[in-house]
Parts: structure tokens; sequence; C-alpha cells
């Protein structure tokens, strides 16, 4: 019995190939179940394969042809980026580059000394001395605010929470939604202020004799304590942390705006700007003086190869990039090795800025 049970098995799925020498093809019989069989030639298989090969080849060449299409549509909706650096200076000095190292000159239609730049709102703002603002959509084309409402020397300018804010002489502070059309605000103070920034949901401002202002709107400013009467120049925040930074080599350090810490620069050279990049705190100033510093609280000084005043510093397009006295620009992609870059002016740069524009 079990004999006869494997042979139908073996019947029921061999395979049996008949050459046929007469036709020049070979016929194919499989066995089906139930003793029954299928036959097909050799050319029908050949055929059928030929035909199964054509099916995939135009599926594939469908597919890449998708995936280009999807390809270019995701293309189309990315937005394209550019690196934009701008230097400003005395005399409407006015540079950009998209590299850092090749500067061109733009006519900014002032002559007045032009001191810091910021970006919002897809413009770019410019403010300086004489209550002089320009702004511009692209950094090459400059036109000039006639409503700063004010006269004073504007000292510098940040943009948050939807808003830009310019500080200046005689406790000055401006602010505008649009970059050109500008509001008073009061300060509370007759200080000069030379610095401002914004973090942590906060504006913050600094200038003479150790003034730092804090502002959660821009239009309403409280006083804190810095524990000094030495001039600040610049503030800034980044990883988490309000600088400023003075004369003397005075630094303070706060995580909120209203407490503020000193931090040791190791030098009693006067600090006139700062940046952040590549986990690193930068700190530059008269003398060709440059600090670095991991954690804004130890700093190490770095050779810079000038004397020259060094008045600003940014970083972008993975440089750290500053300025100075007689139209100085020097880079380094690593805060140590620095290399002097042609500027085109012998003017002085007061401050520098890096945007990624859209």
């Amino acid at each position: 019995m079990k004999k006869i049970l494997h042979i139908l098995l073996i019947s029921c799925f061999s395979f049996t190939i008949i050459s046929c020498a007469e036709i020049n093809s070979t016929t194919i019989a499989i066995g089906a179940i139930g003793g029954g069989a299928a036959y097909w030639y050799k050319d029908d298989i050949s055929a059928w394969y030929d035909d199964f090969s054509k099916e995939a080849d135009e599926t594939e060449k469908a597919n890449a042809k998708l995936e280009q299409t999807t390809n270019s549509t995701i293309s189309e909706k990315l937005p394209s980026f550019n690196f934009l650096f701008v230097s400003v200076g005395e005399n409407g000095t006015l540079l950009t580059s998209s590299n850092g190292t090749k500067w061109t000159k733009r006519t900014s239609g002032s002559k007045v000394k032009l001191r810091a730049v910021a970006y919002g709102k897809d413009t770019l703002v410019v403010v300086g001395f004489s209550g002089t603002i320009l702004t511009s959509s692209d950094g090459t084309k400059w036109t000039i605010r006639e409503s700063s409402r004010t006269a004073k020397n504007l000292g510098s300018v940040t943009y948050g929470n939807s808003i830009f804010v310019a500080v200046g002489n005689s406790g000055t502070i401006l602010t505008s939604s649009d970059g050109t059309k500008w509001t008073k605000s009061k300060s509370g103070t007759k200080n000069s202020l030379y610095g401002v920034a914004y973090g942590n949901n906060t504006f913050v401002a600094v200038g003479k004799k150790g003034t730092i202002l804090t502002s959660s709107d821009g239009t309403k400013w409280t006083k804190r304590e810095s524990r000094t009467s030495v001039e600040f120049n610049e503030v800034i925040y980044a990883n988490n942390t309000y600088l400023a930074f003075g004369y003397k080599g005075v630094i303070r350090t706060s995580l909120n705006g209203k407490s503020w810490t000193k931090s040791k620069s190791g030098t009693p050279i006067g600090l006139l700007g700062s940046a952040y990049g590549n986990s690193t705190f930068m700190a530059v100033g008269h003398t060709g003086t440059v600090l670095s510093s991991s954690d804004g609280k130890s700093w190490t000084k770095r050779n810079s190869g000038t004397k020259k005043d060094l008045r600003g510093i940014t970083y972008g397009n993975d440089k750290f990039v500053m300025v100075g006295n007689v139209g100085t620009i020097l880079t380094s992609p690593d805060s140590t090795t620095w290399t002097k870059r042609e500027s085109g002016t012998s003017l002085h740069l007061r401050r520098v800025f890096f945007k990624l524009m859209e």
C-alpha cells in the first residue's frame, strides 16, 4: 500500500522534459494533481519571459519617472538660501559678502557712522549716527528711512518677539514692527546705550556707567544691577546665556537678564564686540585683542595677528569673521588661526553681521 502511495505522489509532481528534434523545441510537461498534465513549449516560455521582462522594464522606468517628478516637486517647494555677511562703519561704509572672504562695497546713501545690523520679517535694518536708519531686502539696495523720530546717535539694533529694537545716546530706545516706521519708548535712563540683544523672551540693553536694562516687549524697561560703573559696549544672547562686554576687560553673564555675575576676562583691555559659534564664545577689543571661551566664564587670549582695534565679530558659513579699524577684516575656521582679508576700504568698521537669507 505504501509503495502505491509513493508512486502516485511521484506521478503527481514529476516534471518531464521531452526533446523534439524535428521542431527544434522542447516541450515541458508538468504533472498536475489527479494525474493530469499541462504542456508548454520552450518557445512559448521564452515569449512569456520576454513579455514579463518588458513589463518589468516599463514598471521600472515608470517608477524612475515618478521619483524624478517627485524630487523636482520637492525641490520646487524647498526654499533656496544664500549666505550673507554685512559689515558697517564710518562715513556710511557698508560692505557685503557671501563667504566672509571677498567683499563688495554697497551704496548706503549715507555719510554718517553706521553702527549695527539686524534682520527680521525679510528685512535688513542698519542704524547709525543722527538717528539714521537704513533698510534692505537683499543687502544690495538700501533705503534711508525718514521716520526714526530721533536725531540721537543710534548704537545698536536687534530683532525679537516680532519687533525691532534700536538703542542709542541719552537712553534712546526705538521700536518698529517693520523696520520702516519707528516709535519712541521710555528707557528710564539718560545714560547712552550701545548694545542690545534678544533671547529667552527678554530684550537686554547695555551702555554707559554699567547700565543694564531689560524688557519683555521693548516698550517697558527695568533697570538691573550690574555691580560695575564701567561702560558696556556690547551684549549678546547665546547658548542660553546673556553676556555683556565693556571697557577694562569687564564681562558680566546672566541666565535670565535680571541677575548678573562677574566673569574674569584675564585682560584689562576694552572689549567692543562678541559672538558665539562652533560651541565657542568670542570677544574682541582694542589693540587686536581676541578672547575665546567654551562656557563664557573662563577666557583664553588668542593671537589675532593685528594690533588694530577690533570692534565687531560674527559667526557664519563655518567661520568667524571679525572687523575693526582701517578696514580690517580677519577670518578663522577655529577661533585660533586668523587670515587677513581685503575689505576694499581704509575706513573703520564697527560691526559685522551674518544671516542665512531665503
